[in-house]
């Protein structure tokens, strides 16, 4: 399971860009331009942004509550795979048992019993395609709380605006090609997400 899968759009790339630009703006007055601005003049100040990044291995290490979910979620799945193989050993033995009866029965109760075993072949192939499903569907419901949490906890943390892009980060699995950890939120965010789940009623 997995937080939003990371990517850069043109749009964002564009806006960084952007914002580069403009920092650099005062520095493109002309090719003769001195690099510093001649005294007693009133250049505008050169705009900037911060940015900073959220360490997605850390957070699902260390975050409690994405750990007792995740811990939840693992145990319901093995459930229905203990469930699963439980069914399809009992059919495994029916079929076997049904082997060495097959020459005392007549052939309308072998053909009956045939019928049988493949009706209930095809009854646990369905509960099998259920139990998936629900699976899928609970994975996808535990993916959304966690990033609801996550995009709920940023918008506090980041409520004086002091940085202007939170960029999540997945070692090996994200467009950021480098990362500086002096710009590195993780450890900030976690403790305060774990605090903030620590004061929630339980469920």
């Amino acid at each position: 399971m997995r937080i939003r899968k990371q990517f850069v759009t043109k749009g964002l790339l564009a806006a960084l860009a952007a914002g580069l630009f403009m920092a650099c703006n005062g520095n493109k007055s002309g090719n003769n331009a001195p690099a510093t601005p001649a005294a007693g003049t009133n250049a505008p100040a050169a705009a900037s942004f911060k940015i900073a990044y959220v360490d997605l291995d850390s957070l699902e290490a260390h975050f409690e509550y994405f750990k007792e979910k995740k811990s939840q979620l693992e145990q319901k799945q093995q459930g229905m795979d203990n469930q699963l193989k439980a069914k399809a050993r009992a059919l495994q033995s029916e079929y076997q048992d049904l082997q060495r009866k097959a020459s005392t029965l007549t052939q309308e109760q072998g053909e009956a019993a045939q019928r049988s075993l493949m009706a209930k072949q095809q009854q646990l192939e369905q509960e099998a395609q259920n139990m998936r499903a629900e699976y899928a569907q609970s994975e996808t419901k535990f993916n959304e709380e966690l990033q609801k949490k996550l995009d709920d906890f940023l918008k506090s943390f980041n409520a004086d605006k002091r940085f202007a892009y939170i960029f999540s980060y997945r070692t090996g699995q994200s467009n950021i090609l480098y990362v500086d950890s002096s710009y590195d939120v993780t450890a900030e965010v976690i403790k305060g997400m774990n605090a903030k789940a620590s004061e929630a009623p339980a469920k």
